[in-house]
């Protein structure tokens, strides 16, 4: 009877505010203005969000076309002593053997670091943000296991706003969106505890974005 009390309480709590309305407190305010800093587009959204992200700790790669983004992961995987990489997505699976690049379809134990390889939706310039989802990851643990998280995106898929990211989104998936989508803003960090900065606390330590230029 106790729960019946409180839940009839709050319904009726919201019953009364939404009978008794209050009148606008500022009604001067302009609540369509945007209220995210606005950058100066004319340096370009790729170097707009080069920045950002360069910002948030993420690493940026800039790279002309796909054989050159091989040439600059073959020195990464040499220089970092990565074991390999893991993908389960056909597209940068692709782009990995064309260039002669090993990789795994599974995070296997040996993979250690785990260095997971998989490719954006959008790149959003006013933050830095990379959207993911499930379908360009190949799956939700794509995103949320590895260690080292190696991002494939494209100049294309630079946009100012994440207002702009979803309207773009609900045009690649008019059908169905994808299960998962997710906004990554540089390597997973918290400083919850004694507001000590903890790296990879949530997921990935370190963030590699390899932006090719397709424009």
């Amino acid at each position: 009877m106790e729960e019946t009390t409180s839940r009839e309480q709050i319904l009726t709590k919201i019953r009364n505010a939404l009978i008794d309305k209050t009148d606008m407190p500022y009604p001067d305010v302009n609540m369509t203005t945007n209220v995210m800093h606005q950058p100066n587009k004319e340096e370009g959204l790729e170097v707009i969000f080069a920045q950002e992200l360069i910002k948030a700790k993420g690493n940026f790669i800039y790279c002309e076309n796909e054989i050159q983004f091989i040439e600059y992961l073959k020195s990464l995987l040499i220089d970092k002593e990565w074991p390999g990489i893991w993908t389960v997505n056909q597209k940068a699976q692709q782009v990995l053997k064309a260039g002669n690049i090993a990789f795994s379809s599974e995070p296997l134990k040996e993979l250690n670091p785990l260095v997971g390889l998989v490719n954006s939706e959008k790149l959003i310039a006013q933050t830095g943000t990379i959207l993911l989802s499930d379908q360009s990851a190949g799956s939700r643990s794509a995103i949320a296991l590895p260690d080292v998280q190696l991002v494939l995106a494209y100049a294309s898929q630079v946009v100012l706003s994440l207002k702009d990211a979803l309207h773009e989104i609900k045009l690649i998936y008019p059908d169905r969106l994808p299960t998962q989508l997710s906004f990554v803003t540089g390597p997973s960090r918290t400083a919850d505890i004694e507001k000590t900065l903890v790296m990879g606390a949530h997921g990935p330590k370190e963030l590699y974005l390899f932006m090719i230029d397709d424009i």
